[in-house]
Parts: C-alpha cells; sequence; structure tokens
C-alpha cells in the first residue's frame, strides 16, 4: 500500500488559476480539486504502465510524524478501479 499526502494544494491551485481565485476558495476544496485531479492522471498513468489496482482518496486519515492516524469519522472519498 502506498500512502501520499499533499501538503501544497493552496500553492498549485494559485499556480494554476491564480492568487485571486486561490484567495476565495477554501483550503479543504483546494485540497480535493488537487486530489481528484491527481488521481485522475495516476489512473491515466498507471493504466498506460499496465499496472492493475485501487487507488482512493481517504478522510480521517493522517500521517503524521511517520506515523498513520485514524480519525472519527474515516472514510473513503473517491475511489478508482484501473
Amino acid at each position: 500500500m502506498i500512502i501520499l499526502k499533499i501538503t501544497n494544494s493552496s500553492e498549485l491551485v494559485a499556480a494554476k488559476l491564480g492568487r485571486f481565485l486561490e484567495m476565495l476558495t477554501p483550503d479543504m476544496l483546494d485540497h480535493n480539486a488537487v486530489e481528484n485531479e491527481l488521481i485522475k492522471q495516476l489512473v491515466a498513468n498507471l493504466k498506460a504502465e499496465g499496472v492493475k489496482g485501487e487507488l482512493a482518496a481517504v478522510s480521517g486519515l493522517e500521517l503524521q510524524d511517520g506515523e498513520l492516524r485514524l480519525q472519527d469519522g474515516m472514510k473513503v472519498r473517491q475511489h478508482r478501479q484501473f
């Protein structure tokens, strides 16, 4: 299993859409938009390489100081099989 934590969602949105639009969107929306685009691109690239598997965006799971921490209300936000 691979876990990827995106820590610069707001900066990525600002670089793609501009600072003004980034200031109008909440951080959580930025994070979800970046995750959604990343999942779409990862699935396409992995499929092209012949990799089969599953990819999920999960809320309520935190990677902190090398440890995985589960929070109340953990849920799968998005799930893709490829």
